[in-house]
């Protein structure tokens, strides 16, 4: 596996013309970030060596290469979810490529549905922890050299990003909620017993992604900042049925705080490195 990554990277160093040190995974409804960014060279999923191919409706499946706000960015647009048949170490590949690629910050964004009844649909939440319920744990197995074989996870979302990111919030009056993110396989939508459940055990939203890769990049020692877009609310005293094109609509409504968001949040990340 090791091998293939190195493959993959040195494909990809081959036919780049920048140096990036932040990438950002655009997830469901937020892939339009990539049109505002300049001299991209792209990459589609399918003609990189040892790559998965996204599967997913909304997700594109290409890596962009290029710079947003003038600083070299790579972009994940569309991403691989375990619920698509495939291995953690297939879903979590990009994230050893970024590493070899010299990646130091990573954004990571994804849908979710809320369980906390404090959050509304449309609320962007900033991701402070979370609980992993995927049944294979993406570090299982001989372990990658690139971390510890048991790392801590105390500090797995950056406290100075999240730091960054209220400070933005403030300055720009965009309202950010915090809270805790659920990863489970999918792909279902989950029952009332299953929201009032993953909300009891300290959950606030919960999606199928983003765990396993924010897992990987900090064992890789990759800064990481995670959001959430609440597309659909659950748990609550009244059903409220969920379908993927509701959530869809509900993450591209959000957009523009998004997008406003992770632009400045780049641009300081990118001052810190």
């Amino acid at each position: 596996m090791y091998k293939k990554i190195q493959e993959t990277a040195a494909w990809i160093k081959s036919r780049i013309h920048t140096a990036p040190k932040t990438c950002i995974v655009l997830g469901t409804g937020l892939g339009q970030l990539a049109k505002e960014i300049t001299d991209q060279i792209e990459f589609p999923y399918s003609d990189i060596p040892h790559f998965p191919v996204s599967t997913v409706e909304g997700h594109a499946g290409k890596l962009i290469f290029g710079r947003l706000g003038g600083i070299d960015i790579m972009a994940m647009q569309g991403r691989f979810h375990y619920y698509e048949g495939y291995s953690m170490k297939e879903v979590t590949y990009p994230v050893r490529v970024m590493y070899e690629l010299g990646i130091k910050t990573l954004f990571v964004s994804n849908a979710a549905g809320g369980m906390n009844p404090q959050f509304s649909i449309g609320d962007v939440m900033v991701i402070t922890d979370h609980i992993n319920l995927f049944p294979e744990h993406p570090l299982n197995g001989p372990n990658f050299p690139t971390g510890p074989r048991f790392p801590d996870m105390h500090e797995t979302y950056d406290h100075k990003l999240v730091e960054e990111a209220d400070a933005i919030a403030r300055e720009q009056g965009i309202k950010l909620q915090h809270g805790v993110y659920v990863g489970v396989q999918g792909p279902t939508f989950e029952t009332p017993a299953e929201y009032r459940m993953y909300r009891i055990l300290g959950g606030d939203a919960i999606g199928m992604s983003t765990v396993p890769e924010v897992i990987v990049a900090h064992h890789c020692g990759i800064k990481t900042f995670g959001v959430s877009i609440i597309t659909d609310l659950g748990g609550f005293d009244e059903a409220v049925e969920v379908s993927h094109e509701e959530v869809q609509q509900a993450a591209n409504i959000a957009q523009p705080i998004m997008a406003e968001l992770m632009r400045q949040m780049i641009q300081r990340a990118e001052k810190q490195q």
